[in-house]
C-alpha cells in the first residue's frame, strides 16, 4: 500500500523541467541593478522532499481539496497529498544547468524569466506580496495572470478536453507529459520575454554628452538613459529614474553612427531648435539593439507606439514622456479595466487619436475612455463586453468605433449623438435585429452587422439608415423583403455572404455599385443595373439573372459555380465589362458579340458544355481566354489573328486535334506567352503552328498523341522558359532544345524515350523530370549545372549509370518484401515560387507486413509543418497502436498527439492531413468479408478517394464554417470570420494541424471513416489541397483508372493540375489495391510478437513466403540502379525550438528482438536525383514508387546495401547502433536471410542488414531503428530527436524560458555523403560478397547467445 501510494503521488507531479538560463534580451541597466536574489534568472523548482518541507507554509484551501478529490479528470486523485495540485503544471524543458531551490512564501522579488516562443512581456515593477501570482501561457503568446477562482489543472484539463481528448486517463497522461508546454505552460512568477521588453522600452546606465563633440565644455558622464515610446529620456542624475529628465522626441529626427566613437550613436530631434546627446555603449549587442529600434521610432511619419502581445496589465511608467503620441495600440494584451486603462488618461498634454484595446479579455466598457475627448478611433474588438455605457455619448469626436466580437445585444440612445461617427463595426455580436439608435448617426457611412442572429433582411428598414455601406454576412436570413426604390438610394455596397437566401431582389436598390451574394442558395437574384459596377455571385444555384438596366458601368462580373446554360444577352451588351467568370456552370455557347468585345480583357469560361466557338470573330482584346474543360474539337481559325493581344490561353480537357495558325505570315509573331493544352488529341502536325508563337515562355503538351517533335520548330521558341511533353509517345527530345537558353523546367515522364537529353547543358535549368521512360544511359557532365536541382530519372528499368554518373549521385534502395496486396507510386511538385510546402508519407510495410501507412501533407505557404508531419506522424501512429485502445480512438489521438509534437512550429503555422492505415483483421475461413480495413483520417483541404467499381467513393471530409456545427463551435469561443471565410483571417478550415494559437476555435480533431477492402477496389488516391482544386474525385479516378503503373498514375494526376492552373505545390499518393478473395477468406491471425530470450519463434522473417494461409510475398522486383539514385534533398526549415517532442514515448524501451527488416528510404524522396550541390530550394517534383518513406533519418537505415553497376560496386553502410561487449553484431531472429549473389546484370540487390534486428517494443515500425532516427541529431532510446529533459517534480517560477536553438527541429534528412561510400573495383567484387556472407553466418551462430543477454544500446553518429 505504502508503494502504491508513493507511486501515485510521484505520478500526480508534472514531470518536467525548467526553461534553460540566460538573458539576451536583458538590458545593461537590468544588469547593473542590484539583485534582491541571489539569482534573479535562475529557475525555481520544487522536487519532492523540499515539497515537503513546504507542506506547512503552503496548505491549500478547503475548496481546492474538495474540487481535487471529487472528480478523476482533475488530475490529482491522491487524497493523503491534497495540496499537490498547485503543483501540477505542464512541464517544460530545461537545461542541466537549471537549480533546484524552495519557494518562498515570504516577501520577496519575483524573478523575471525569458517567455519562449517569442511571446511579449514587461518587466513588472517589484511586488511584495506574501504568495507571487500564478501565470498562463498559451501556444507561446501572451502570459496572463491567473484569478483568485482559477485552478491551473482545471485550466489544462479544459484545454486538453476542447483539443478532442475523451479519456480522462489519457487527458492526465497528456498534461503530465514534458511536450505539452508548447501548448499550455503556468509560471510562477510573470516571465519576460526578449523581443517585447525591446517594444516597449530599452533602458541603461551609460556614457552621454549633450551637445556637439567639437566643444571642451560638454564632458561625457554616466546616466540613466531610457528609451520608450517616441522619446529618449536622460535622467539629470546618475542612476536616477524619479526628478528631471531630459526629453528628446525622435518621431522625424536622426539617428546617426559616430564613427569616431566606438558603439556611439548620436540622437538628434527635429525641428529648428533640434538638439543633439551622444551614448556610448559597452558593447556592439547593444549598441545594435539601441540602433535598431530608435531607427524605427525616428522613421515614423506618425506618432504611434505598438505595444501588442507584451502582456501587459498596466502601462509603463515611461511611456507617459511621450506627450506627442496620436497612435497607441494595446491590443493583445490584459490592460486592467481600474488601473491600467485610467492610467490612459495622463496624457493630459497629448492628443490620442487612436487607440486599439482589441483582445484584452474586458468584461466592461472602460469608464475612464470616454474622458479621453481627442479620441477619433476606438477598437474595442474581441472582448467579452455585454454592454456600452451612455457616457460614450460624450466622445463627440468619434469617428470610428469598433466593437466587433463582443456580447452586444443593443445599444445606448445617447450613442445617436455621436454626429461624427463614421464607421460602426458590430459585426459577431448577438444582435437579433438593427438597433434602433443607428437611425440617429445621420454622417454614418459603414455599418457592419456581420455574424449576428438576424433572420430577415429588411430593405425597407434600411431606407432609415444613412450608411452606404452595409455587411449582413454570415447571419441566417430566411426572407428579403422588397422596399421602395426612392428611400433607399443612398446604399451603394450591400454584402450578403453566407446567409442562406433562396431568392434575392434587390432592384429597389437604384444606386447600389457592388453586391456580393456568393456562396448561398440563389436560385434567381435580379439587381437594378444603373449604378452597378461589380457583381459577385458565385457559388449559388443561379439559373436566372435580371439585371435592369443594362448596366453600363459594370466592369467585374463573377458568376462561377452556379447552373446558367446560357450567358444572360445583357452581358455582351455591357460596354465597359472586362473580367467574366462564368467557369462552372452548364454554358452551352459562347456569343461571338462576347469574345469581339472590345472592353472584355478576361474570360474564364472552363467547366462548362461549349463544343464549338463561333468561326466569325471579329477583332477582340482578350489579355486571358481559359476554355478548359469543355467539349471543342477545334478553335477558330483567326483565333491568334483576331485576338492579337491574347497572352494567355488555356484548352486543356477539350477534344482538340489541331491548333489554328499563328498568324497569316511567317515574320509575324503572336503575343501569346503561355498555352496549354494538355490533355488534348493533338498529333505532330500542330508542332510546326507553333512556330508562329515567338514570345511563348510556357508550353504544356502534356497527354497528347504526339510521337515526334520537329527539331527545326523547337530550335525557333527561343523564349521557351517551361516545357511539358509529358504523357505521349516521344522517343527522343531534340537536341535543338539547346537554342531555348531561358529553358528551366523540363518534364516529359510516361513517354518512350531512351536517349538523355541535353538538357544539362542549359544555364538556367532548375528541373529535369524524365521519369518513366526507355533510358538506358545516362552521360552526365563534369560539372553540373549551378541551379540544377531536381534530376528524376525513375521508372526507368532498364537504366544503367557510368562511373562518372555515380560520382553526383547517392543511392535509395527500393523496399523489398513489398506485399502483392498493394504497391504505391508518389510525386511532390513545388509551385513558382520555389517551395515545396508538401510532404508524402509512404510505408508498404508497416508494424508488420499486414498493414501500410500512407499520407499527405500540405503546409499552404509554411515548409516545416508538413515537413515535420512526414517525420514524425508514422512513429506517433505505431506508439498509438501499442496501446491497445480502441480501433476509433488511436488514429484519432494520433492527429491530437501531433497539435504537441509540432512544438512551436505549430504555434504560428500549420498545415492539413491525409493519412491512409491498412490493417490486417483476420476473418474465420467460412466468411466471406474484407480482411483488410482502411482507416481514414483527414484535416484541413487534403483528401483521399477510393475506386470501387470504377466510381469515386470520398473518404475524407473538409471542415469548414459552412457546416453549421462547426461554425457554432467557432463562435462559442468568440472567433470571428473574416470576409474569405478565414477563421481569425488565417484558415479556412476548422480542424487542421498547427495553429494552436487559434485553439479551441481551430482544433486538430480529425475526421475518421473506415471501410472494408473488398474485391471490387482498384486503387486509392490521397491528395494535397490544391489538387483536388483542379480535379474532382471522379476526374481523378478517371484520369489514372487505366494506368497500371502507380507511379505513373501519381505523376499525371500532379501534371494535370499544373495545366489546369494549379501554381502552388502539389503531392499526390495512388495506391494500388490486388484484394482476391483468397486473401480475405482464408486469413488467419497472424504470429504474436516474439519475445526476448532463446524462445522467439523461428519463421518470423517479414518477408518469407507463409504456408499457413497467410498472405504470400514476392521477391523483389529488379530495378535499375537508376530507379533508385538520389542526389542530395533540398530542405529549409526555420530556426525553431527543441521543444519538438520524441516521437516515440518518453520511456526507455527494453530490448526486443525482432525480424529483421527491410530497408526504408528516406522520408517522402525516394528514387530521385538530385545534384549534391546546395543552392536554392527549386523543386519541381519529387517522385517515387514502392518506397518506404516515412521514416526518420539515415538512422533509420540499419542494413548494408550492395549495388552492382556491372563494372563496379557501390557499398553503403551504416553503423548508429552498436552494442556493449562483444557484440558486432546486433541481434537477430532465427531465420537469416540467405546469402546475396551479386548479378552479372547491372541490377541493384539490397538485403536486411544482421544489425537491423533488435526493436525496441515501444515503437511498432517494422524498420529496424524507426525509433532511434536522428535526423543529424544523437537520438534518444524512445526515438526522440530531442534531447530529454531531466524529470522533476515542479511548478516553474521565474525563471528563463526555454531559448531557441539554431538549427530548428530538425535537420534536413540525412543522406549518405558521397565520401563515406566505399566504391569496390569490379576485381575485388567476389572478395566483398565472401565476407558479406561470412558476417551473416557469424550473425546467425550468435544469436541464442545475444537473446539470453540482451545488450544495452549506443548511438554513435556516422
Amino acid at each position: 500500500m505504502l508503494s502504491r501510494r508513493r507511486h501515485r503521488h510521484k505520478r500526480n507531479l508534472s514531470l518536467g523541467a525548467p526553461p534553460t538560463t540566460g538573458s539576451t534580451g536583458a538590458s545593461s541597466a537590468e544588469a547593473a541593478s542590484p539583485a534582491p536574489s541571489s539569482s534573479p534568472l535562475s529557475t525555481l523548482s520544487l522536487d519532492r522532499k523540499t515539497f515537503l518541507r513546504q507542506k506547512q507554509s503552503k496548505q491549500l484551501q478547503a475548496s481546492d481539496k474538495t474540487w481535487v478529490r471529487s472528480d478523476l479528470r482533475r488530475g490529482s486523485g491522491a487524497g493523503d497529498h491534497t495540496d499537490t495540485h498547485i503543483l501540477i503544471r505542464p512541464p517544460s524543458k530545461c537545461s542541466s544547468s537549471s537549480q533546484a531551490r524552495p519557494l518562498t512564501s515570504q516577501a520577496s522579488v519575483q524573478p523575471e524569466q525569458e517567455v519562449p516562443g517569442g511571446s511579449r512581456g514587461w518587466l513588472e515593477p517589484i511586488n511584495i506580496s506574501p504568495m507571487p501570482a500564478l501565470y498562463i501561457q498559451l501556444h507561446g503568446g501572451a502570459v496572463r495572470r491567473l484569478g483568485d477562482d482559477e485552478r491551473p489543472l482545471q485550466i489544462l484539463n479544459e484545454y486538453l478536453t476542447n483539443l478532442g481528448f475523451e479519456d480522462p486517463w489519457r487527458v492526465q497522461e497528456e498534461g503530465m507529459n514534458p511536450e505539452i508546454g508548447c501548448l499550455i505552460r503556468f509560471y510562477f512568477g510573470k516571465p519576460r520575454s526578449v523581443g517585447g521588453s525591446e517594444r516597449v522600452q530599452l533602458s541603461g546606465v551609460f556614457n552621454v554628452r549633450k551637445g556637439k563633440l567639437a566643444l571642451p565644455v560638454n564632458r561625457w558622464s554616466k546616466r540613466q538613459v531610457t528609451l520608450s515610446g517616441t522619446c529618449l529620456i536622460v535622467s539629470s542624475v546618475k542612476h536616477a529614474h524619479t526628478g528631471k529628465m531630459h526629453i528628446l522626441p525622435l518621431i522625424g529626427g536622426k539617428v546617426e553612427e559616430v564613427r569616431r566613437h566606438s558603439h556611439c550613436l548620436a540622437f538628434s530631434s527635429a525641428g529648428p531648435q533640434s538638439q543633439t546627446y551622444y551614448i556610448s555603449y559597452d558593447s556592439y549587442t547593444e549598441y545594435l539593439r539601441w540602433q535598431r529600434t530608435a531607427s524605427k521610432i525616428a522613421s515614423q511619419r506618425v506618432n504611434s507606439v505598438d505595444l501588442s502581445c507584451c502582456s501587459l496589465e498596466e502601462l509603463p511608467a515611461q511611456l507617459f514622456y511621450s506627450q506627442d503620441l496620436t497612435h497607441l495600440n494595446l491590443k493583445n494584451n490584459f490592460m486592467s479595466p481600474h488601473k491600467g486603462v485610467p492610467a490612459l488618461t495622463s496624457f493630459y498634454k497629448s492628443l490620442i487619436m487612436s487607440l486599439s484595446l482589441s483582445n484584452n479579455a474586458l468584461s466592461e466598457f472602460p469608464l475612464a475612455l470616454c474622458d479621453i475627448t481627442s479620441l477619433t478611433e476606438l477598437n474595442l474588438s474581441g472582448n467579452r463586453l455585454s454592454s456600452v455605457p451612455a457616457e460614450v455619448g460624450t466622445m463627440h469626436n468619434l469617428q470610428t468605433l469598433l466593437l466587433d466580437g463582443n456580447l452586444l445585444s443593443s445599444l445606448p440612445v445617447e450613442l445617436g449623438s455621436l454626429e461624427g461617427l463614421t464607421y460602426l463595426g458590430l459585426s459577431f455580436n448577438c444582435f437579433s435585429c438593427v438597433p434602433p439608435v443607428l437611425e440617429k448617426l445621420g454622417g454614418m457611412e459603414r455599418l457592419c452587422l456581420a455574424g449576428n442572429k438576424l433572420s430577415v433582411l429588411d430593405l425597407a428598414g434600411l431606407q432609415w439608415l444613412s450608411a452606404r455601406y452595409i455587411d449582413l454576412r454570415l447571419n441566417q436570413l430566411q426572407k428579403a423583403t422588397v422596399a421602395d426604390v426612392e428611400q433607399l438610394a443612398h446604399i451603394v455596397h450591400l454584402d450578403l455572404r453566407d446567409t442562406g437566401l433562396d431568392e434575392l431582389d434587390v432592384s429597389s436598390l437604384c444606386k447600389l455599385e457592388l453586391l456580393r451574394c456568393d456562396r448561398n442558395t440563389l436560385a434567381l437574384l435580379r439587381v437594378c443595373g444603373h449604378a452597378l459596377k461589380s457583381l459577385h455571385a458565385a457559388h449559388n444555384k443561379l439559373k436566372q439573372l435580371e439585371v435592369h438596366p443594362v448596366p453600363e458601368n459594370l466592369t467585374v462580373l463573377d458568376l462561377s459555380w452556379n447552373k446558367l446554360g446560357c450567358v444572360p444577352d445583357w452581358v455582351w451588351e455591357s460596354s465597359r465589362l472586362e473580367v467574366l467568370d462564368i467557369s462552372h456552370n452548364c454554358v452551352t455557347e459562347l456569343p461571338v458579340r462576347l469574345l469581339s468585345s472590345g472592353s472584355l480583357r478576361k474570360l474564364l469560361a472552363g467547366w462548362n458544355d461549349v463544343c464549338q466557338l463561333d468561326e466569325r470573330l471579329e477583332r477582340s482584346q482578350l489579355e486571358v481566354l481559359d476554355l478548359q474543360h469543355n467539349h471543342l474539337t477545334e478553335l477558330p481559325h483567326n483565333l491568334f489573328i483576331k485576338a492579337q493581344s491574347l497572352r494567355y490561353l488555356n484548352v486543356s480537357a477539350n477534344k482538340l486535334e489541331d491548333l489554328p495558325a499563328a498568324s497569316l505570315s511567317e515574320d509575324a509573331f503572336s503575343s501569346l506567352q503561355e498555352l496549354y493544352v494538355t490533355n488534348n488529341s493533338l498529333t505532330d502536325k500542330c508542332i510546326s503552328l507553333l512556330t508562329g508563337h515567338g514570345h511563348l515562355r510556357v508550353l504544356h503538351l502534356a497527354y497528347n498523341q504526339l510521337q515526334t517533335f520537329t527539331a527545326s520548330k523547337l530550335a525557333q521558341l527561343e523564349q521557351l522558359e517551361e516545357l511539358d511533353l509529358s504523357g505521349n509517345r516521344l522517343r527522343a527530345v531534340p537536341t535543338t532544345i539547346l537554342n531555348c537558353q531561358r529553358l528551366h523546367t523540363l518534364s516529359a515522364h510516361s513517354n518512350c524515350i531512351s536517349a538523355f537529353p541535353e538538357v544539362l547543358q542549359l544555364p538556367e535549368i532548375k528541373c529535369v523530370d524524365l521519369s518513366c521512360n526507355e533510358l538506358t544511359e545516362v552521360t552526365l557532365p563534369e560539372i553540373l549545372p549551378s541551379k540544377l536541382q531536381e534530376l528524376d530519372l525513375t521508372g526507368n528499368p532498364r537504366l544503367s549509370l557510368d562511373h562518372k554518373s555515380l560520382e553526383h549521385l547517392k543511392y535509395d534502395s527500393l523496399s523489398q518484401g513489398v506485399p502483392a496486396v498493394w504497391s504505391h507510386g508518389y510525386t511532390e511538385a513545388s509551385g513558382v515560387k520555389n517551395k515545396l510546402c508538401v510532404a508524402a508519407l509512404a510505408l508498404d510495410s508497416f508494424c508488420g507486413i499486414h498493414e501500410a501507412l500512407y499520407g499527405v501533407f500540405d503546409g499552404d505557404r509554411n515548409v516545416e509543418v508538413p515537413y515535420l508531419l512526414q517525420c514524425t506522424m508514422g512513429d506517433v501512429l505505431a506508439e498509438e497502436l501499442q496501446r491497445g485502445q480502441r480501433q476509433e480512438d488511436y488514429i484519432i489521438n494520433t492527429f491530437l498527439t501531433m497539435q504537441r509534437k509540432l512544438g512551436t512550429a505549430g504555434q504560428r503555422m500549420g498545415g492539413s492531413a491525409a493519412l491512409c492505415h491498412i490493417r490486417h483483421d483476420p476473418v474465420a475461413s467460412s466468411e466471406h468479408g474484407g480482411c483488410f480495413t482502411l482507416k481514414t483520417a483527414n484535416v484541413g483541404r487534403c483528401q483521399a478517394v477510393l475506386c470501387r467499381d470504377g466510381k469515386a467513393m470520398q473518404l475524407s471530409h473538409i471542415h469548414t464554417v459552412k457546416d453549421e456545427a462547426e461554425y457554432q463551435r467557432v463562435r462559442q469561443h468568440n472567433a470571428i470570420i473574416t470576409e474569405d471565410n478565414k477563421v481569425s483571417g488565417v484558415t479556412d478550415s476548422t480542424r487542421i494541424m498547427g495553429y494552436s494559437f487559434l485553439c479551441p476555435s481551430v482544433t486538430p480533431h480529425p475526421h475518421v471513416s473506415t471501410v472494408a477492402l473488398t474485391p471490387q477496389d482498384e486503387f486509392f488516391l490521397l491528395g494535397s489541397r490544391r489538387l483536388w482544386d483542379m480535379l474532382s474525385p471522379s476526374e481523378a479516378v478517371e484520369a489514372v483508372r487505366n494506368l497500371p503503373d502507380a507511379l505513373a498514375a501519381a505523376k499525371k494526376l500532379v501534371t494535370l493540375a499544373q495545366s489546369y492552373g494549379c501554381s502552388d505545390s502539389l503531392s499526390a499518393v495512388v495506391v494500388k489495391l490486388s484484394i482476391t478473395e483468397e486473401c480475405c477468406c482464408f486469413c488467419e491471425p497472424p504470429p504474436p510478437p516474439p519475445s526476448p530470450g532463446p524462445a522467439t519463434q523461428p519463421g518470423l522473417h517479414p518477408y518469407s513466403g507463409s504456408s499457413d494461409g497467410s498472405i504470400p510475398l514476392p521477391q523483389p522486383p529488379p530495378t535499375s540502379s537508376a530507379t533508385v539514385s538520389e542526389l542530395s534533398s533540398e530542405f529549409s526549415t526555420s530556426e525553431m525550438s527543441s521543444e519538438v517532442g520524441s516521437t516515440a514515448s518518453s520511456e526507455e524501451p527494453l530490448p526486443q528482438a525482432e525480424p529483421p527488416t527491410s530497408h526504408p528510404n528516406l522520408p517522402g524522396r525516394a528514387g530521385t536525383h538530385r545534384p549534391a550541390c546546395r543552392g536554392s530550394s527549386f523543386h519541381r517534383q519529387f517522385s517515387g514508387a514502392l518506397s518506404d518513406n516515412g521514416l526518420d533519418s539515415e538512422d533509420e537505415e540499419p542494413i548494408a546495401g550492395v549495388f552492382s553497376n556491372g563494372s563496379r560496386v557501390e557499398v553503403e553502410a551504416d553503423v548508429h547502433c552498436l552494442l556493449r561487449h562483444n557484440c558486432a553484431q546486433s541481434q537477430q531472429s532465427t531465420d537469416s536471410p540467405p546469402p546475396v549473389t551479386l548479378q552479372s546484370e547491372s541490377l541493384p540487390l539490397a538485403f536486411p542488414s544482421p544489425s537491423a534486428s533488435p526493436v525496441p517494443p515501444s515503437s511498432p515500425y517494422l524498420g529496424g531503428e524507426a525509433r532511434s532516427g536522428t535526423l543529424g541529431r544523437k537520438a534518444r532510446g524512445n526515438g526522440s530527436v530531442a534531447c530529454q529533459g531531466r524529470n522533476q517534480d515542479l511548478i516553474e517560477e521565474a525563471a528563463d524560458a526555454p531559448v531557441k536553438k539554431q538549427g530548428g527541429y530538425f535537420n534536413a534528412p540525412a543522406q549518405p555523403d558521397p565520401d563515406d561510400q566505399l566504391i569496390i573495383p569490379p576485381e575485388l567484387e567476389e572478395e566483398v560478397r565472401q565476407i558479406i556472407q561470412q558476417q551473416q553466418l557469424q550473425t546467425h551462430s550468435q544469436q541464442a547467445h545475444n537473446y539470453q543477454n540482451p545488450a544495452d544500446y549506443f548511438l554513435t553518429p556516422l
